[in-house]
């Protein structure tokens, strides 16, 4: 086989100037060529309008921070975003009566639950086409009264806690909840939970994550910013939903409570505690818009303050979002900020290395200060809005006992970061969220949670009354039970209850069973003793004797007297 071999030779003088020449009169008849009036080929009027993407400019792009522009200062204020006009914060447009269930509804409306008894009505019937038997077969369609019912009875589970769902339906006279069955069978009730639903699984888009709950999570979110503008202060902080099954966005925080579960990035008013908005993190596809420049985490603070920019409102963050160049994004925005900051951060200044307990440095680019205090360790803030200096904590030092004194920016920080992590303490005192295999549910019951938290802060900043969460929540229970639910009658069979364990022990005295409309004086009922018992053969005797504090029908004789003295009758 023969292989064609091409040698490089070195190019003479001449041959080169010719290069040259030739070249240069290509390009000038190409660009006659170009400026011509004749038309573009179709597949080439594309490249003729391309624009060169270095001369255009970004929008919402942030300048970086120059760390060389920063200067050891102890006298500075920044100038920070303005004053806030605090005329038009807290309710917009309050019910006429300012009711528990009125501002609960003004979340959770009429409209939003009939599209969560439209969806759940759906997927019993997809679920009734796969199964023929079961307790789906008793399924009959549920309404707007029954699911507000439905969420009474799950509210209630947060105040009343027992470790199974179905010992609130026991019959055990030690576990007897008998509120419970007044509103639900048992059955019934955990028919409603398992067909819960809040997506039409036929129109839902495929690669949405959280196509599950965008809808109800959306509607509920959206009426937060709606109903209340917040003060001055506002906070941004990560919040974790416990959640140990299997989820492609589970996270692991090891500094929080749960460690695993579902992260929450929460916008929340300081002087109130609101919460203001939530994004779940789902990883790449988590709901923010990228700025760039920002990085992730800036995105994320962006996102959340879209609403409140250049409104001359302070953001407190952790180190996990705040940077040099962030802040200074936020103040051309007309928006404070300040928070901890990691000092590798780019665009912080250089500090000293070492520094004694109680050593402060302050650095300033005429625009933000940065400060590091040595406390038990080495602390740094950035802010834009608190100037240098020392405070009174309020505390003493063991030490010494002198008053302790921290930098201004450190005392404020301390004292108005904490309202996400005080938004969860007060959910997690009676939260209605319970185990689940359906990762959807439970972001629906912690938000639900949450709704109930701004519930009692719009029924609290409307009527003045320094109510409880749990005085709220069981006002709240008692007026949907009022205009939506209808007891149940009595119910017919089921299980025989449990003998109360004072039987044995207290004083007992046989009386009549009460008589009944229908029956009257010929009221009768089965013996306990006779119906049950295992030392003789198991008989249906009716009596009308009965005892009042065991509730249990008996014969006067023998049975009263053995129901209260055999363990085993």
């Amino acid at each position: 086989m023969t292989e064609n071999v091409y040698k490089r030779r070195q190019l003479t003088s001449e041959e080169i100037k010719d290069i040259f020449f030739n070249s240069d009169e290509e390009i000038f008849d190409s660009e006659a060529e170009s400026d011509s009036d004749e038309d573009l080929p179709p597949n080439l009027e594309a490249l003729d309008n391309i624009v060169d993407e270095e001369t255009t400019p970004v929008l919402n792009e942030a300048e970086e921070v120059n760390s060389l522009l920063w200067q050891a200062t102890n006298l500075f204020n920044p100038p920070g975003p303005g004053n806030f006009d605090n005329q038009l914060c807290g309710v917009q447009n309050p019910p006429e009566s300012p009711s528990e269930v009125n501002c609960f509804k003004m979340f959770l409306t009429e409209d939003v639950m009939g599209e969560i008894v439209e969806e759940t009505n759906r997927y019993a019937s997809d679920l009734q086409e796969r199964e023929i038997k079961g307790k789906l077969v008793k399924w009959v369609p549920t309404n707007i009264p029954e699911m507000y019912t439905f969420l009474v009875s799950v509210l209630l589970m947060g105040v009343i806690k027992k470790t199974s769902l179905r010992d609130y339906w026991s019959t055990d006279p030690m576990l007897l909840t008998p509120f419970f069955g007044s509103l639900f069978s048992q059955d019934r009730f955990l028919l409603l939970l398992r067909c819960l639903h809040f997506a039409n699984n036929a129109t839902a888009v495929s690669n949405d994550l959280l196509k599950k709950i965008r809808n109800i999570f959306t509607a509920l979110t959206s009426s937060f910013h709606r109903i209340f503008v917040p003060y001055r202060d506002l906070c941004v902080d990560e919040s974790l939903m416990k959640w140990k099954g299997r989820l492609a966005f589970r996270q692991f925080i090891p500094s929080k409570r749960h460690r695993f579960g579902v992260k929450f990035f929460v916008l929340c008013d300081v002087l109130t505690g609101y919460v203001e908005d939530m994004i779940i993190y789902t990883g790449s596809t988590t709901d923010i818009k990228h700025y760039p420049g920002l990085g992730i985490s800036g995105s994320v603070v962006m996102t959340l303050l879209a609403p409140y920019l250049r409104k001359c409102h302070v953001l407190y963050v952790d180190n996990w979002y705040s940077s040099p160049t962030l802040f200074q994004h936020l103040l051309s925005l007309g928006t404070g900020a300040c928070g901890t900051v990691r000092a590798n951060r780019k665009g912080m200044p250089k500090f000293t290395c070492k520094m004694k307990k109680g050593e402060v440095e302050f650095e300033e680019n005429g625009s933000q200060l940065a400060v590091k205090w040595h406390d038990k360790r080495n602390v740094h803030v950035l802010t834009t809005v608190h100037p240098t200096g020392m405070a009174a904590t309020g505390k003493l030092d063991h030490i010494t006992g002198q008053p302790r004194m921290n930098p201004v920016c450190v005392l404020e920080y301390n004292k108005k970061m904490g309202a996400v992590d005080k938004a969860d303490m007060m959910i997690g005192f009676h939260e209605c969220t319970r185990k689940s295999t359906k990762w959807y549910k439970k972001i629906f019951f912690h938000v639900l949670d949450t709704v109930l938290l701004n519930s009692h802060i719009v029924y609290r900043q409307i009527t003045g009354k320094e109510i409880t969460s749990l005085q709220f929540r069981t006002n709240l229970m008692r007026g949907l039970l009022e205009e939506y639910s209808t007891l149940r009658g009595p119910t017919k069979g089921g299980r025989p209850a449990l003998d109360t364990p004072l039987r044995l022990t207290a004083r007992h005295f046989p009386s009549e069973v009460p008589q009944t409309t229908s029956q009257g004086s010929k009221t009768r009922r089965h013996c306990k003793v006779c119906l049950s018992s295992t030392r003789k053969g198991k008989q249906r005797r009716l009596t009308k004797h009965m005892c009042v504090p065991c509730n249990t029908p008996l014969c006067a004789v023998p049975c009263f007297e053995e129901y209260h003295t055999l363990k085993h009758y």
